[in-house]
């Protein structure tokens, strides 16, 4: 193996490092190697790294990542113009129905969630700033997909598949397909508990200014609040609104 080949798998390595902290709670070094099967003094090597870069903190109990993270992640959204231009749309979007107002975007065959604005009467749910989930589980990763070519999606499902987060998700292409067909007829498109149980939610996709499909917002709720009327209509007119404006902002910021 070249040395920039080692160089590579190295860096590759590291962030695996990173990715165990993530996903583990304070894990110890022994926890961290054998999760990402590396012997323990590669994963020691590459915490110290991480450590002295202020990207991870050593705790009493284990691990944990650094806030220096905020900062790359801070200066990548800041630099996105849809979030600039979208993140008023979304608050006014979730103070007027009260519910969780989102904004996401697909990038590495994931939807990314970039900002939810809590309303009023909000649950709590586990989607944050940053979080990334199978783009096929979100009614704004099918909202952005169904606008992309087919050759497009398959190249997703062949590298990430179609993963079954419960009994309501999606795991066959031609639903799926038929799904997309259904988006672009009406505008919007659904997601019905098909990543967390309980929960409905209603997205439009976002364009730019050649029409290519750039993001969505949406908004979610528990499906007792989220009824067939309010998610068929008064619930798609208010996100399709909400993304014309930001199309319009977008266009002449």
């Amino acid at each position: 193996m070249s040395s920039e080949e080692l160089r590579v798998k190295s860096a590759g390595t590291m962030f695996d490092v990173v990715d165990a902290i993530k996903e583990l709670d304070e894990p110890t070094v022994t926890n961290i190697a054998e999760h990402i099967g590396v012997p323990k003094s590669t994963a020691h090597d590459h915490l110290t790294t991480l450590t002295d870069l202020d990207l991870a903190v050593a705790d009493a109990d284990g691990y944990r990542i650094g806030a220096r993270f905020l900062e790359y992640g801070g200066y990548a959204r800041e630099n996105m113009p849809v979030f600039r231009v979208a993140r008023p749309v979304v608050k006014r979007l979730a103070t007027e129905t009260g519910e969780h107002a989102n904004l996401g975007m697909e990038e590495h065959g994931l939807a990314v969630f970039l900002y939810k604005s809590k309303g009023e009467d909000a649950v709590t749910i586990d989607t944050h700033s940053g979080m990334r989930v199978p783009v096929h589980t979100t009614a704004m990763g099918k909202a952005i997909l169904a606008h992309h070519s087919r050759e497009y999606v398959e190249a997703i499902v062949g590298e990430h598949g179609l993963p079954r987060i419960n009994e309501n998700t999606i795991t066959d292409r031609e639903t799926l397909y038929e799904e997309f067909e259904r988006i672009r007829e009406r505008g919007y498109a659904t997601d019905d508990g098909e990543r967390v149980d309980g929960m409905r939610c209603v997205a439009a996709p976002i364009f730019d200014e050649n029409d290519d499909v750039l993001a969505a917002v949406s908004v979610s709720g528990p499906a007792s609040r989220m009824h067939d009327d309010r998610l068929k209509n008064d619930l798609p007119q208010r996100v399709k609104s909400a993304a014309n404006v930001i199309e319009v902002n977008l266009k002449y910021s």
